[in-house]
């Protein structure tokens, strides 16, 4: 199987560089896949239906094309964003993302 790159991530965001934006509801484009990735520490990805998703280096997070979302940082952590024009499969991940 062929890795899927992305084509753009983020800059790298710690607790405190974390934009305002990205802590506020927001949603990746249409067509755009998002896959939050944590280096260090842990973050909390919610959802409007009340879904909530712990993750950590060992545990991406996927975002849906056009799908609402926000992220809290729970203490001090690393993270960034990357973005893709398929569904992007995680290294180290379950296939069944």
């Amino acid at each position: 199987m062929q890795a899927i790159l992305p084509y753009r991530s983020t800059s790298i965001f710690d607790a405190e560089t974390l934009p305002i934006a990205l802590r506020k509801e927001h949603r990746t484009k249409p067509g755009v896949w998002g896959l939050v990735r944590v280096l260090e520490g842990q973050l909390m990805l919610s959802f409007p239906d009340g879904t909530e998703q712990l993750l950590s280096s060992s545990a991406p997070g996927l975002l849906l094309p056009d799908q609402p979302h926000w992220v809290t940082p729970l203490g001090a952590m690393r993270m960034r964003v990357e973005f893709y024009n398929e569904r992007p499969l995680p290294l180290g991940s379950n296939p069944a993302l």
